[in-house]
C-alpha cells in the first residue's frame, strides 16, 4: 500500500476501539482542537529510536502535555522519559488532527505535534512506561511500528517528512 496522507484530508482510523477521522496538517500553525501532545521520529547515529512497553509492539516516543507546556517542550520531555535520550536538534514536521466520530469520546477533537528529533542516547534506565528501546534503520523502523488500523497513510507521511533534508532547523513552533 503506497497511500500517504495529504494535507487536511481526513481518513478513518480505529483507535482504542473508537472511529476517528484523522488528517495531517503542515506546520507552522496547529489546526483547531485540544492540544494532545507530541510524537517524534528520533534519530541517533542515523537510526530511528523505537520504544515498547512489553518488547512486542514498538512505537515512537510520544505523550501528552503537562500543564501549560509548549509543543516542543512536551516532545523533549517525552523523548527523555520514554527513550532515555536528549534532543540535540529538532524540526516540526506537522500536526495530526483527530475527530472522534464514533465511540465514548464522540465529538472530541485532538491535535498532536509531529517531529523529527536528532537525539543523543543516554544509558538505558527506564523509569516510566516504556521498558524497551531499540534502534533500527528508517525502513525497518517503519515496518516494526505498531500502527493502529487505518493510520498507515498518516505514518507513511510522518516518515516521509522525517527523511533527512540537508540539515535540521531547531524547532521553535507556536504553542
Amino acid at each position: 500500500m503506497d497511500d500517504i496522507a495529504g494535507n487536511g484530508i481526513e481518513f478513518p482510523a480505529v483507535i482504542n476501539g473508537q472511529i476517528w477521522h484523522v488528517a495531517w496538517h503542515p506546520p507552522p500553525d496547529p489546526p483547531s482542537g485540544t492540544p494532545h501532545g507530541a510524537e517524534a521520529v528520533c534519530v541517533a547515529d542515523g537510526r530511528v529510536v523505537m520504544v515498547s512497553r512489553e518488547g512486542v509492539r514498538w512505537g515512537l516516543p510520544a505523550g501528552r502535555p503537562e500543564q501549560h507546556e509548549q509543543w516542543v517542550d512536551t516532545m523533549r520531555r517525552e523523548v527523555q522519559e520514554e527513550a532515555c535520550a536528549v534532543v540535540t536538534d529538532c524540526r516540526l514536521l506537522g500536526f495530526s488532527r483527530g475527530v472522534c466520530v464514533r465511540g465514548p469520546e464522540e465529538g472530541l477533537v485532538l491535535v498532536r505535534s509531529m517531529w523529527r528529533a536528532e537525539v543523543r542516547l543516554a544509558p538505558w534506565d527506564p523509569r516510566f512506561e516504556m521498558a524497551h528501546r531499540r534502534l533500527l534503520p528508517a525502513e525497518r523502523a517503519f515496518q516494526a511500528l505498531a500502527v493502529p488500523e487505518g493510520l498507515g497513510p498518516f505514518y507513511r507521511r510522518l516518515f516521509a517528512e522525517a527523511a533527512p533534508q540537508g540539515g535540521c532547523a531547531s524547532g521553535t513552533p507556536h504553542g
